[in-house]
């Protein structure tokens, strides 16, 4: 039986951990009137490390937790499940009965990136997941074949921003190396290619340069599933504030209290739920 969203019903966020919550952050304040429904899959981070099929497992099993609870729209505030699942997961939405739209991340901020560069040389930093996919190559590509992308794999960037500790002289020599690469092919714009990357967002600048335009998941996503819910006609009719509420498979304590920091709102609470035994295997 086929299940058609409502128009009041919540959008689904999900994310590897607490990453994410820049793109809800943005969404929240780019559709202040719609409800928001975010799970943070901190039980299982980082996604970065994980294989191709891992990471469609996960995306699916996340998918079914949102529809579960009715959400009318599916942001996968993640870069590297989006590199492995955006193909698979409308399909398996489609099959499970749902008519709901899936947005991933990689295409709003390819396209972004494309129409910011001066010079065509474009940098992207990120999971070794998501360079592993080589989804960013294609999605810049599509749009200008004449792009010059170059590609760093930060197998250890977002563990800087997920533990919530401070930020130490070994870091920043990890991020410099990381972004060594990147000064060398003479970039002008660079697509931060995982959502916990805006947390070190001042630190990469300072080392890229401020030549250098950094494009962000959040800023590029807001306008498409804005355009994703007039298509559908599921934009909210109310002109009222929208709520906002979480869900964690980890410790949602720890979550709520390092999330508090990249979603700049208050968090209020964190309800956890758990995962299935084969989600882990």
């Amino acid at each position: 039986m086929t299940q058609t969203p409502q128009r009041t019903a919540p959008i689904g966020v999900f994310d590897s951990g607490v990453g994410g919550l820049t793109v809800l952050h943005e969404l929240l304040v780019g559709l202040p009137q719609e409800d928001f429904l975010y799970l943070g899959d901190s039980a299982r981070f980082p996604y970065g490390d994980r294989s191709a099929p891992e990471l469609r497992g996960f995306a699916r099993e996340n998918a079914d937790i949102l529809l579960a609870r009715g959400v009318k729209l599916i942001v996968v505030a993640c870069n590297s499940a989006t590199s492995a699942a955006i193909d698979d997961l409308p399909l398996h939405v489609a099959r499970s009965g749902h008519t709901v739209d899936v947005i991933g991340v990689v295409g709003p901020e390819s396209n972004l990136a494309v129409a910011r560069t001066r010079n065509g040389r474009v940098g992207v930093l990120a999971t070794p997941a998501t360079i592993a996919s080589g989804a960013y190559e294609r999605a810049v590509l599509a749009v200008d074949p004449l792009v010059r992308l170059t590609s760093v794999p930060c197998p250890r960037l977002a563990r800087i921003s997920q533990n919530g500790a401070p930020i130490t002289e070994q870091d920043v020599e990890l991020a410099r190396e990381y972004c060594a690469p990147l000064r060398e092919a003479g970039v002008d714009t660079v697509i931060l290619g995982c959502t916990h990357y805006p947390f070190v967002g001042a630190l990469l600048q300072r080392l890229l340069g401020p030549q250098v335009t950094l494009v962000t998941s959040g800023t590029a996503i807001v306008r498409r599933v804005g355009h994703a819910l007039a298509l559908r006609d599921l934009a909210t009719p109310s002109e009222v504030e929208g709520r906002y509420s979480f869900l964690c498979t980890g410790d949602a304590a720890a979550f709520a209290t390092i999330g508090s920091r990249f979603l700049q709102l208050p968090m209020g609470t964190v309800d956890h739920v758990a995962l299935t035994q084969e989600a882990f295997a």
